[in-house]
């Protein structure tokens, strides 16, 4: 007796099986979300300005959730789809955000300078971090955090030189640490030494992890200072996929360069996908490609995909390593923001005599 296929309407569908896989984690992981950002506005209503921004604290809140109770099987496929895949997606809308025009209205100077500064910060902290003992993910995540733009520079580096998510919850909640001090001290620092608008945002800019973060450094200084910090801060971003392209190429598995080097065809496959569609919708929004309208849409869906990867990554913390890693990452995030700082004041004296 010949046996026959069951009816279409009871064999198992792949989304259902997909959404029983990873719906409870991605739920969890938005409700994080959804907490740090509620926790961000009464930041903002009961002290004036969010000092710690809803990426931080859907971290945080994550971390503590895994305190309280790890989370079992049935939440792991969630949270690793909101760690790395939904998080590339945020990357690739974040450059929908920045336009080649801008930069290259500021002027050479300016922009080689940026570039010049990245470039320190990354190998000034890869000695100084080689000096501490640092393990190399930890260091590589590091040098990309404090040199580009943070939260978003570690987490796109991270897959790239294939660090685990305890590495970059550990790097995250130290570097942001580092960022948030900055933040409160830029303020009080800069007038004593620079005296103009434009120098105190370039300043702020050079500095500053997050584009939020820097306009609450350079605000005090005016709306200059806040125009300026701004632009600079979006050359920073820049950076973001010529170091992961570095990164992809050095990083990369002997076997891997043989062969990308042996056939053309193969070279791309060193490069992310996530950075390759970064550069392409930067590019489409220099050519107006990109109607103004979808810009807003195109920038809530970043914020709101990386929040919820920052909320994944807490989940995926534990705080013994944290602990454990304190002291050399600690030591090395602190070193490697005072390079930063002090080669930015040189920079900015160099570039406004002030």
């Amino acid at each position: 007796m010949t046996a026959h296929p069951a009816p279409t309407c009871m064999r198992p569908l792949k989304p259902i099986g997909f959404l029983r896989a990873s719906g409870p984690g991605v739920l969890l992981c938005l409700l994080a979300s959804g907490l740090a950002i509620c926790l961000e506005t009464a930041e903002t209503y009961l002290l004036g300005k969010a000092w710690l921004e809803s990426l931080n604290l859907a971290l945080l809140l994550g971390v503590l959730i895994r305190a309280i109770k790890t989370p079992g099987p049935i939440w792991t496929g969630g949270i690793r789809l909101c760690a790395r895949p939904l998080l590339n997606v945020a990357i690739v809308c974040l450059g929908a955000s920045f336009s080649l025009h801008a930069v290259f209205c500021a002027g050479p100077a300016l922009l080689l300078g940026v570039m010049g500064i990245v470039l320190f910060s990354v190998v000034f902290t890869l000695l100084i971090g080689r000096a501490m003992g640092l393990p190399t993910h930890q260091l590589l995540l590091v040098a990309c955090g404090n040199a580009i733009c943070g939260n978003s520079a570690i987490m796109a580096a991270a897959p790239v030189i294939g660090a685990k998510e305890e590495d970059i919850g550990t790097t995250i909640a130290f570097t942001a640490a580092g960022g948030l001090v900055v933040v409160l001290g830029l303020p009080l620092l800069a007038p004593a030494l620079l005296g103009s608008p434009n120098a105190q945002g370039v300043l702020a800019g050079l500095t500053v992890y997050a584009v939020p973060q820097v306009v609450a450094a350079a605000a005090p200084f005016g709306q200059t200072a806040l125009h300026v910090g701004t632009l600079v801060k979006l050359m920073r971003v820049l950076m973001l996929g010529p170091v992961c392209l570095a990164l992809a190429v050095f990083c990369a598995k002997p076997s891997q360069t043989r062969q990308a080097t042996t056939h053309g065809a193969s070279i791309p496959r060193l490069v992310p996908w996530y950075i390759t569609g970064f550069a392409a919708m930067m590019t489409a929004r220099s050519c107006n490609l990109v109607p103004d309208a979808a810009l807003t849409p195109l920038s809530t869906t970043a914020t709101c995909l990386t929040t919820m990867a920052m909320a994944a990554l807490g989940l995926s913390v534990e705080l013994r390593s944290v602990l454990h890693a304190g002291r050399s990452l600690a030591l090395s995030v602190f070193f490697s923001l005072l390079g930063l700082v002090g080669a930015s004041l040189i920079l900015v004296r160099l570039l406004f005599g002030a």
